[in-house]
């Protein structure tokens, strides 16, 4: 599928380099956007499923009925590729990583009615809990439904307002196990903005949602790319995906 561009490639560079992040509103095609919020109601009730397996409400940083974060949902689910090697994000990707890019991981996040808040972290910060140290990534946050303030939407803090661009140590809260690494008293900047926008940011840029206290679910899906393939701590196998997708601009055909 074929998209038109709706945003400028220098503008998304040029914030990206200087504060880490930029929104894009209203830049996901609708096919597609149906496409991730179809995918993200069966990826909830999988995992909802797991948990009954196991006979626990609790699964990682996954609390049933308040906040899913379920990864990797592309390897269940392939026909999430039309989406994550499509023409928009190959431009994303060039104008943040340059010409050549990988795949590097994609999730879920939902706060259900009544979801609870996640804390101020870099997710460079939990890439490092597995495989120690990474070069900078890139998350594209999507919004699947309208986000406010009201229902948990997410907040970016700038790299001229933190100070530095560079991944800082972060503490496991052994309450929600979320991973945090900021305590200031910066509330940061939140996203506004309706269904189909996005945000690009940094693995390395703070950021946290707030709760969601409406009637609905509030859904976002992140696709995660990088400049080289991410591995392990011994080198010896790819951490998640590492798929190719740019070769010198190109999108790579597999």
């Amino acid at each position: 599928m074929n998209t038109t561009v709706l945003f400028s490639e220098s503008e998304l560079s040029r914030n990206y380099h200087e504060e880490g992040f930029c929104v894009l509103e209203s830049v996901i095609p609708m096919e597609h956007l149906e496409l991730l919020r179809r995918v993200c109601n069966t990826a909830v009730g999988e995992i909802q499923a797991e948990m009954d397996a196991l006979k626990t409400d609790v699964l990682g940083i996954n609390h049933r009925g308040q906040r899913y974060f379920i990864g990797q949902s592309y390897r269940q689910h392939p026909e999430l590729g039309a989406f994550l090697f499509g023409d928009l994000m190959a431009a994303i990707a060039r104008a943040t990583l340059g010409p050549d890019v990988f795949l590097h991981n994609d999730q879920f996040v939902v706060k259900e009615e009544m979801g609870s808040r996640f804390s101020w972290h870099q997710d460079g910060a939990y890439v490092q809990a597995r495989i120690g140290d990474h070069p900078e990534c890139i998350t594209c946050w999507c919004a699947l439904d309208d986000v406010t303030e009201e229902n948990g939407t997410i907040y970016l803090l700038p790299v001229s307002r933190f100070g530095k661009r560079e991944l800082v140590p972060h503490e496991k809260d052994p309450v929600s196990n979320d991973r945090v690494g900021y305590w200031g008293d910066d509330p940061g900047d939140p996203v506004i903005a309706p269904a189909g926008s996005m945000v690009v940011f940094s693995s390395v840029v703070f950021h946290r949602s707030g709760p969601n206290p409406t009637q609905a679910r509030r859904r976002a899906y992140l696709a995660q790319y990088a400049s080289e393939p991410i591995v392990n701590n011994t080198g010896s196998f790819p951490q998640y995906f590492a798929k190719p997708f740019l070769k010198e601009g190109i999108v790579v055909k597999t």
